[in-house]
């Protein structure tokens, strides 16, 4: 982008003319299009396409993680960060139907967001010499876009960093995962709106300027550069050593195996042994209970100590009402083949069996509750109490549930009951139940 024209005085911005002509020439090796930016492939029709691609799934993305965020029920306080000021969102009741929707959202939020990563380093590859552009800002509309630039870049890296160490469970930059990924998601999505606006007739342009399908037909042989811009390609081009569709080949392969690496975390079945890049979730029970552990119950410092001479606590009610386990197996019991997802993005489904939160509503003296608050023996934990809607609570598919796949649920899968709802947070699906507190308003 050219600086403004000089003012009568001969200075630009205040400063002599001499100075801007001293700061072109003394640039800082690597910035701007020097030698080491002499790929023959860069150039606006390769970074339009890196960029369509990025136009469709970013969106994705974010929408999905912010769907996330509802889920959690942030009209309960129970959603992170819980204070976010006027970037509320506009709240409405988490739906239980399809019971498979937080699997889709969530694993669609993380696997994406995986796959994606291949793209966006690509983009920033092929705009490296227009980010490091010199001089830095020879006019006040390139200042506005440098700006908007930097809080794009910043925000996605930001974003893929932190998220892909969640995944792992390691917080090594020392801050709320939650809150820094819920405020970067604006800050990204903000940027990436000015961006689009200012740069979609530039991509329509640049998308158009060369055929996709005589591209992919064009060899390394035939690969020449796009004609001279004044942003992005080379000066002095090298010799390809690939052709564009190789790079397209290239990109489009990493994202395919990122893809093949994470999918079984969140179909599940004999794909899961793939997962190998996202590992959490791999700790797995015994017999009917194998399948993934997120939280053990020595994490959660529940023993079997704890669970000794165990009682369900009901509230609510015109009474309390304690229920030993044995009573509980005497209530009618139902089973529904439910999945449990997680933030991290993996799920399971099992066939639970228990007895229907609406049911134990009724017992307490609450037949139309109007949420459920459900604590945990896990004391003084992240996970140690959940609040349930309405609609969670009077689902038929709702249940306190005491048996797995026909089994009595293992310690670490949350014995003596649990409460497991459909297409809920898999957080919110309390283990080691200790009571129930069914409210009216």
């Amino acid at each position: 982008m050219r600086a403004q024209e000089d003012d009568p005085g001969g200075r630009r911005y205040g400063f002599p003319r001499a100075w801007w002509r001293g700061v072109a020439r003394n640039r800082v090796p690597g910035f701007g299009r020097s030698r080491i930016w002499r790929s023959p492939l860069r150039g606006p029709w390769l970074t339009a396409v890196f960029g369509a691609v990025l136009l469709v799934g970013m969106p994705v993305v974010v929408g999905t993680g912010l769907l996330s965020y509802i889920a959690y029920g942030p009209q309960f306080g129970q959603a992170l960060p819980a204070e976010v000021g006027w970037l509320r969102l506009p709240g409405f009741e988490w739906p239980t139907r399809p019971a498979w929707l937080y699997r889709l959202t969530q694993g669609v939020h993380v696997g994406l967001g995986m796959v994606l990563v291949p793209v966006v380093l690509a983009k920033l590859w092929s705009v490296a010499p227009k980010l490091l552009d010199w001089p830095p800002a020879a006019s006040l509309a390139q200042v506005l876009e440098r700006l908007t630039l930097l809080l794009l870049v910043g925000s996605v890296l930001f974003e893929i960093v932190t998220g892909l160490l969640n995944i792992q469970y390691d917080y090594v930059f020392g801050f709320s995962f939650y809150t820094a990924h819920y405020f970067g998601a604006w800050v990204f999505l903000g940027a990436f709106v000015a961006h689009v606006v200012i740069k979609l007739p530039v991509l329509v342009r640049s998308l158009r300027s060369r055929s996709l399908r005589a591209e992919l037909r064009t060899p390394r042989s035939r690969t020449r550069p796009e004609p001279v811009d004044d942003q992005l390609v080379a000066l002095d081009p090298a010799e390809p050593t690939v052709s564009r569709r190789g790079a397209l080949a290239l990109v489009g392969g990493g994202a395919a195996l990122v893809a093949v690496l994470t999918v079984g975390q969140s179909v599940g079945g004999a794909l899961r042994s793939t997962s190998l890049l996202l590992p959490r979730g791999r700790t797995t029970g015994e017999g009917a209970n194998r399948f993934p552990v997120n939280r053990t119950a020595w994490a959660a410092r529940v023993t079997p100590a704890s669970t000794e001479g165990w009682r369900l606590l009901l509230r609510g009610g015109p009474e309390e009402r304690r229920l030993v386990i044995d009573a509980l197996r005497g209530m009618p019991q139902h089973t529904a083949r439910l999945p449990i997802a997680c933030v991290e993005g993996w799920s399971t489904t099992q066939d639970w069996s228990g007895v229907r939160l609406r049911d134990l509503a009724a017992l307490a003296g609450v037949p139309e509750p109007a949420s459920a608050q459900v604590r945990s023996l896990e004391v003084s934990g992240p996970f140690d109490s959940a609040v349930l809607q309405r609609n969670q609570v009077l689902d038929p598919d709702s249940l306190l549930a005491l048996r797995v796949n026909g089994a009595p649920l293992s310690l670490d899968h949350g014995y003596p009951a649990r409460v497991i709802v459909p297409a809920m947070p898999g957080v919110h699906n309390t283990k080691w139940v200790s009571s129930i507190e069914f409210r009216r308003i």
